[in-house]
Order: structure tokens, then C-alpha cells, then sequence
């Protein structure tokens, strides 16, 4: 079985965000596998093991993200690929267009990554990825197994459960609680140096400029405002009500 995890670099979850001259600072900053696509990882793990085969991790990224890469690899992935190139923009359009040039010269059984990612959440490119390549997609995923080119899921439906069956191949997205990641093993960590990276470019795909042209620009990145101290409101009940109301209407402009 040929299963791929599109996977993605992020801050560390407890880094501290700060923001200098428009833009996040990555200064000291710890990076590691975007939380959800670890989920992805530690599955496509489990089902070579199971079935045989072999599992590709690939991620379309600054070159920092790499170390990602050798992380998945450390946990068992068995090769990696980074699609890196300064002409290239973060938008999910063009990463999902990237994605689907890469994979439309492969042959795959099954893809899977993360729900969305910690940074910006947007959770398009599966979406975007299993629509270019036309094949079924099923995200925020709990429980997956395959019988007979048949995949049997079970997603996170806002509270709900869905069962959903589709056939091979396809693209499913982990939710949190589809399995529990492993730690890298120092075994794992020297068995990685050895295995296949391949470091590509835009030259080594057949992608055009339309398909690089973004969708989306950031204007600004702004920190939320500053938590302001509590009122207490005084006076006879009806008077209280008087005056939250003009609060909200007048200074919070929610009604």
C-alpha cells in the first residue's frame, strides 16, 4: 500500500506569539509537526505495518521544515519530501496546486494529513488537494480501517458521529483521538539519517504560473486588544439593566 501524509511545520503550541513590524516572529521560536498531522503520521505508521508498503511524507514549506520531516521520519515514515521554493506563497490555493502537480505523478493508495493546522486553521488544502485530484475526501476522521480497497471511517461531526465508506484511493483528515502518536525512538532517530529525502523545487513540477498566482494576501497581522478590567455596575436592578444595555449598544456596539 502507498500511503502519503501531507504534513505541515508549526509553532510549538506553547511558544509565545509575538508580532514586530507586521509580522510573526520566528525568532528562538520551537517548530515542530503541526499537532493534527501527527495523528496522520502515527495511522499511515500503523497501516503499513499492517498491510505492507510504504509510507512518503511530504510537506510544501520553507526550507526550516525539513526538520519536520525528519521527526516523522524518526517516528517510522520510511521517506520524506520537501517541496521548497521562494517563488512560492503560503496561500492554500497554491499549496493545494503544488500538491496536486506532485501527486498527479505518483501513484498512491491512500493520503492522509491533519484536520487543519494550529497556525492559521484554515483546513483547505486536503479539501482542495482531494477535489484537484478527484478523489473522495472525509476529514476530521476517529477511527479508519480498510478491507478489500474499502475504507470504513468514523468523523467528528460537530459533537456527532458519521460513518462514512469509500473506496480507494482517497483522502481522509485526522482529528485528535484517531490513535496516539509515538515518540520518536533514538533507534528511530539514527535509522532516519539514512532514509530517501528528496528536496524539490517549482522546476521539478509541471505547475503553471496561474496555478502558483495566490488567492489570498495577508494585509495585516495585528495582536488582539488588551484585555480591559471589569465593571461593576451600581445601583437599583432596573438601573443596572439601563445601563448594560447602553453599554452593549453604545461602547461594545453588539446590539
Amino acid at each position: 500500500m502507498n500511503i502519503y501524509v501531507i504534513m505541515k511545520q508549526t509553532f510549538d503550541t506553547e511558544e509565545k506569539i509575538i508580532i514586530e513590524n507586521g509580522n510573526v516572529s520566528e525568532d528562538e521560536v520551537q517548530f515542530v509537526i503541526n499537532p493534527y498531522d501527527e495523528y496522520a503520521v502515527e495511522e499511515a505508521i500503523q497501516l503499513r505495518d499492517q498491510f505492507g508498503g510504504n509510507v512518503c511524507v511530504i510537506s510544501v514549506g520553507p526550507k526550516r521544515s525539513a526538520e519536520a520531516l525528519k521527526t516523522a521520519l524518526a517516528m517510522g515514515a520510511d521517506e520524506a519530501v520537501l517541496i521548497s521554493d521562494e517563488r512560492m506563497s503560503a496561500d492554500e490555493y497554491t499549496v493545494s496546486n503544488v500538491l496536486a502537480s506532485f501527486f498527479k505523478e505518483r501513484v498512491y493508495d491512500l493520503i492522509l494529513g491533519g484536520y487543519f493546522s494550529v497556525d492559521n486553521g484554515a483546513g483547505q488544502v486536503a479539501i482542495r488537494l482531494a477535489q484537484k485530484l478527484n478523489i473522495p475526501h472525509v476529514g476530521s476522521i476517529t477511527e479508519l480501517t480498510i478491507t478489500n480497497q474499502v475504507a470504513t471511517v468514523h468523523r467528528d461531526a460537530e459533537g456527532d458521529l458519521e460513518k462514512v465508506e469509500v473506496a480507494l484511493p482517497a483522502l481522509f483528515t485526522a482529528q485528535q483521538g484517531l490513535n496516539e502518536p509515538r515518540y520518536p525512538s533514538l533507534p528511530g532517530i539514527m535509522k532516519a539519517k539514512k532514509k530517501p529525502f528528496k528536496h524539490l523545487t517549482l522546476d521539478d513540477l509541471k505547475i503553471t504560473d496561474a496555478e502558483l498566482t495566490p488567492k489570498t494576501t495577508t494585509t495585516a497581522i495585528l495582536p488582539p486588544p488588551k484585555k480591559e478590567a471589569g465593571q461593576i455596575l451600581k445601583g437599583e436592578l432596573t438601573e443596572q439593566v439601563k445601563q448594560l444595555i447602553e453599554k452593549l449598544r453604545n461602547t461594545s456596539n453588539v446590539i
